[in-house]
């Protein structure tokens, strides 16, 4: 059950951490707000297992652990959190986060065509259920600015689509990762070395990939929420998952971890005044339903 719970922790820390993200998103580029984020929260992270004295554990990871957890970072936090921030700012919360937490489903797809593990009717049943859902969140009612408004769904929902594809390959590597030292010291060491390394790198490459320098001019509030989110997602977040996959199975963590989408709706109406409709509110309840189809039966 703790295990269990962790899961759950780290999909309300997502859903928190998305309305910041998105608060930031008003005022901040994508790539710059995810430099900013991995740059605070790295050295949030790293002070934090200083205080509390376990930075010794950071040092003495296993090169198999220390490889996988710099891959992982590049891949989930690098390019899969900044096309998720791109799809934040075009579709917003209410329908990005949803379509994001799909990435069980490609969890299970390396599994079966890379492991070569059986396909069963449940599966594409749950399959066949989160594309009707996705289909459900991109559609978009007929307006005045009906083909500019379906052009920016479109690449919205493609990019949400990416960035479930990278999640996915990240996730996997850290529960690798993990499986090499299962405690909780290791657990927190591997999650912050895993952000630590996308930092270093996002900066070193920060004259290609953010030629203006954005992230050294924000300010204000998108500063606050972009170091707000990072904390809560980066730290909390992936550290209740990556703890889960010592006290659980990845087959019952990673579909709990992806129910955010039943917190976002009420998150994108409360916080984010967006315009949730019954379409978006079902689609995301369909999406969810799927992935728990295929892993829970």
């Amino acid at each position: 059950m703790i295990g269990e719970l962790e899961a759950l922790g780290a999909a309300l820390s997502w859903t928190i951490s998305a309305v910041l993200y998105k608060k930031a998103l008003l005022k901040a580029k994508p790539v710059s707000a995810n430099i900013v984020r991995l740059g605070c929260a790295s050295a949030i992270l790293i002070a934090f297992l200083t205080v509390i004295g376990k930075f010794g554990v950071l040092v003495s990871l296993p090169l198999d652990a220390v490889f996988l957890a710099c891959v992982s970072g590049i891949v989930g936090l690098g390019f899969g959190d900044t096309l998720y921030m791109m799809s934040l700012k075009l579709i917003g919360v209410a329908r990005a986060v949803p379509i994001t937490c799909t990435y069980p489903l490609f969890n299970l797809l390396w599994a079966v065509f890379l492991i070569g593990e059986p396909v069963t009717l449940p599966i594409v049943l749950g399959a066949l259920t989160i594309v009707f859902g996705i289909w459900l969140l991109s559609r978009e009612k007929e307006t005045s600015a009906a083909e500019k408004q379906e052009r920016i769904l479109v690449k919205g929902v493609a990019f949400a689509l990416a960035t479930a594809i990278m999640w996915s390959i990240s996730i996997t590597m850290m529960n690798m990762a993990v499986k090499e030292t299962p405690d909780l010291d290791h657990a927190l060491a591997i999650n912050t070395l895993r952000v630590t390394a996308i930092a270093v790198l996002s900066l070193a490459l920060s004259p290609i990939i953010d030629r203006d320098f954005g992230f050294l001019k924000m300010r204000g509030k998108a500063l606050a929420a972009l170091i707000m989110g990072g904390v809560v997602a980066l730290g909390l977040g992936w550290f209740f998952l990556t703890f889960s996959f010592v006290n659980t199975l990845e087959s019952r963590a990673v579909p709990i971890s992806s129910t955010t989408p039943l917190f976002s709706a009420f998150s994108g109406i409360t916080f984010l005044h967006e315009r949730v409709t019954a379409r978006t509110v079902i689609g995301s309840i369909i999406i969810v339903f799927g992935i728990f189809l295929i892993f829970m039966v």
